[in-house]
């Protein structure tokens, strides 16, 4: 098993910037990529960023292209999502997930390929 905690949401105003952490602990994690997903109220939970074991391929939603960077330090089995310029509709509950999705835009943006989730911790973006 493989246990994920999300940490570094709050509360900031709008053109601010947040970093979320996603410590693992488990089972070890060779080639397991890992993926920054959002949720709001009312709406599913969407993908926002991802990142190979390597770190060598990173992908990104549109929405937070350019605002957004993920990265991961393996010897600390954490991964990081840097978010700067910060609008009110990326409000969310953010999760990371651990999976073995294939290395592809469309699966390591799809919920489906990642079996192991962290509780999610509330980024609120005031306008």
């Amino acid at each position: 098993q493989v246990q994920l905690v999300e940490s570094g949401g709050g509360l900031v105003q709008a053109g601010g910037s947040l970093r979320l952490s996603c410590a693992a602990s488990g089972r070890t994690f060779s080639s397991f990529a890992t993926g920054w997903f959002r949720q709001a109220p009312g709406k599913e939970r969407e993908f926002v960023a991802s990142i190979t074991w390597s770190g060598y391929s990173t992908y990104y939603a549109d929405s937070v292209k350019g605002r957004f960077t993920i990265s991961r330090d393996n010897a600390k089995n954490s991964v990081y999502l840097q978010m700067n310029s910060l609008k009110p509709e990326d409000t969310a509950v953010y999760y990371c997930a651990y999976g073995t999705p294939i290395n592809t835009p469309q699966t390591m943006g799809s919920t489906s390929m990642y079996d192991y989730w962290g509780q999610g911790t509330q980024v609120t973006v005031s306008s």
